[in-house]
Parts: structure tokens; C-alpha cells; sequence
């Protein structure tokens, strides 16, 4: 269906979303950091990100506003569990026009499978979430 890439430095969090959109038929890439998931952005245009804020090295602000440049027409999820921490920094990035959505940590499989469908549904096909799958 579609070609996602996750950004998490916690391996845990990356194998949940991987193991959810795989069985939801998607090609997923899995990036540990920053510099990782830029290379793979360029290397193969995702359809979708899912995107850290909190990691070593570079943080989801400083990637999200490199991706502009690799591939400014795909869909930003920022997962996170530190929102707060990072609201200013943000919010500079959507007065500047960078497009992104913010998704709060732990999002279970109901919730990944809602939001990769809701983008990546090819047009004019209806999106079907069932309760409890």
C-alpha cells in the first residue's frame, strides 16, 4: 500500500509501529536516529513518517525541518510523550508553514492503523477502522 518510514531512537517503539503497518500491508523503514532516517528519506521517498522528538543527537524539531528539504510533501506524525517540552520549538515550525501532526505516546495498533489509513488510503476508497481489530 504505502512505503513507511518510523524515526524512533527506542527500538521498542519502532518494532510496534513496524509490526502494526507491516500487517496492515505496508513497506515500512525503521530509522534509530536522526541522521539514519534523513538517509533513508532521501534515499526512498516515504508516503508516510512517524516521527520522535525526544532522541540523542539531533531531535524530531531539528530532523522535521531537514525533511522540508529532502521531502516536503509527506505527511509528519510526531509521536511523542514530551510534547510539552518541545511546544515552542513547534510551534515556530507551523508559523514557518512546515506541515505536521502531533500524535501523543503510546499509540497502540488501532491508533497507528487509524492514521496510516487515513493517509495513505488510496483516494476514493473508503477507510475502514474496525473497533477492537
Amino acid at each position: 500500500m504505502g512505503q513507511v518510514l518510523i524515526i524512533d531512537d527506542d527500538s521498542g517503539v519502532r518494532d510496534t509501529f513496524w509490526l502494526t503497518l507491516e500487517a496492515c500491508g505496508h513497506n515500512v523503514t525503521t530509522a534509530a536516529g536522526g541522521a539514519e532516517g534523513l538517509a533513508a528519506a532521501s534515499k526512498n521517498t516515504p508516503d508516510l513518517i512517524f516521527l520522535d522528538l525526544k532522541m540523542p543527537g539531533m531531535n524530531g524539531v531539528e530532523i522535521l525541518q531537514k525533511l522540508q528539504d529532502i521531502c516536503p510533501q509527506v505527511p509528519v506524525y510526531v509521536v511523542t510523550g514530551f510534547y510539552e517540552e518541545f511546544l515552542g520549538p513547534l510551534r515556530d515550525l507551523q508559523a514557518k508553514g512546515v506541515p505536521f501532526e502531533v500524535a501523543r505516546k503510546p499509540l497502540g495498533f488501532n491508533e497507528i492503523r487509524a492514521i496510516s489509513e487515513a493517509v495513505l488510503a488510496p483516494r476514493g476508497k473508503p477507510i475502514s477502522v474496525t473497533a477492537g481489530a
